[in-house]
Parts: C-alpha cells; structure tokens; sequence
C-alpha cells in the first residue's frame, strides 16, 4: 500500500541525487580553473660562490629567463641570497639551475719574467709571481716611492712649506684573466720605470723618470710560456725581454 510520505522521502533523495549530478560539472570545472598561485611557496637560495654583486645579479637574470614569468624572484644583496616565490616544480628547476651556475671561480698563478741581455750575455731575470681569480682584476707593484716637488705655499719665506707628491718607481704589473675553453684571455699591463741620472729641465732638483709600458691582450695555454714584447733599454745595447705563463693554483 502506497505510503503517502514515504513518496515525499524518494521525491526528496530523487531531488538530492540530481543536485549532486548537476553540481559534479561545476566542482571539476572551479579544480581544472585553480589558480598556479595555490601551490606556490616562499623559499629562500643562499649563493656560495658569488662573492662580487655582478655575478649575483647575472644568476638573477639566468633564473628570471628560464622560469615563468609570473614567479616573484628577487635578490637580497646583503644577504648573497635570492628569494622565490614558486611552484615545487619552478624551485626544483631553479636548484639545477643554480647548482650549474653558482660554481667557484679557477685560481690561477701567473708568473712574469723579466730578463735583460745584452747581445747573447743574460745580463739578469727576475720573476714576479701572483695569484688571480678568473674575471678579476689584479695588480703587484715592486719598487720605491720617490717625493717630488710641486710647489710651496705661505707667502713668508721663514715659514715657507713645501708641497711634495710622491711618484712609483720600479715594476708595476697588471691583469685581468678570463678563462674560455682550456686557455684564459689575459689582459694584461707591465710598466717600468727608473730615475735617470740626467735631470729634468724644469727643474734643478726635479728627476728624470725613464718609463716602459707594455699593454695588450693575449690568449694563454696552462703551462707555456708566452712572450709579451722585446724592449729596447734607452742609452745602452741592452734589450728587455718580458714574458708570462700561467699555472693552475691546486
């Protein structure tokens, strides 16, 4: 026998059971249109090699290149760190990609040798030996600081002062390595000077510095050695002869 309100109980289910059917569509279509920004997390990369804010700032832009656009990266300078904001797939990209980049630079060891002659007579060698860093710049200097008038100040001349400067005297070097492939471009500058026995015109008591410089680049190889330039030494039958090598620091 028909039961009056066990019929409402069904038409009630048959009515539950369709809104469900109905809304099924709508729950797949809100999980298919989620937003990336939901699964995204902060993380922060701590750089290890990047000791100059050039190479940091070069890593910032290979990251931004390679990732979606949409990622929040930034650099924290002062930190020698860059912060994310990503998907765990973006950061685990990111991670090769900074276990690529973020590297340790080479060492090397450059020596120049400096050896006078005279005809086929080695007159004398002298080594001058530095350790550089790939992409920096380096510089050793060997000699004397030699004071040089240029000028006195106070009109009076009991308490007259003079003004002196003071001029490098000796061997200068200066290099710049860049590794490529298995060598290493060198920029490189060698200068030499010496007071002369002769005296300046302008001045009774102002010297008279001689000068070499010798500046280029050129391509190295580890282990042979390179002449730079062959000088000749003014008022003598003397020559300079100025060449470099480079070896691995281990």
């Amino acid at each position: 026998m028909w039961n009056k309100s066990r019929g409402v109980m069904l038409r009630r289910a048959g009515f539950a059971a369709l809104a469900v059917l109905l809304a099924a569509p709508m729950w797949a279509q809100a999980l298919a249109n989620k937003r990336p920004e939901d699964d995204r997390a902060m993380k922060t990369f701590y750089l290890k090699n990047a000791a100059q804010q050039a190479d940091a700032n070069e890593i910032l832009v290979a990251l931004r290149n390679a990732i979606d656009p949409s990622t929040k990266i930034y650099l924290v300078a002062s930190q020698n760190a860059i912060v994310m904001r990503a998907t765990p797939a973006d950061f685990a990209l990111a991670e090769k990609l900074l276990a690529d980049l973020d590297r340790p630079r080479k060492s090397w060891r450059l020596t120049y040798t400096l050896t006078e002659r005279d005809g086929a007579k080695t007159v004398s060698t002298r080594h001058f030996s530095m350790v550089v860093v790939s992409g920096q710049y380096t510089s050793l200097k060997n000699g004397s600081k030699v004071p040089v008038m240029t000028g006195t100040y106070k009109e009076d001349i009991a308490t007259q002062e003079q003004q002196f400067t003071y001029l490098d005297v000796g061997t200068n070097f200066a290099a710049t390595l860049t590794e490529f492939g298995e060598g290493a471009q060198l920029k490189s500058k060698v200068e030499q000077s010496s007071i002369s026995e002769e005296k300046s015109s302008v001045g009774l008591q102002d010297p008279l510095v001689r000068q070499t410089v010798l500046e280029g680049v050129v391509t190295l190889m580890p282990g042979k050695p390179l002449a730079l330039g062959v000088l000749d030494i003014p008022g003598s039958t003397r020559v300079l002869e100025i060449g470099v090598e480079m070896e691995p620091v281990k």
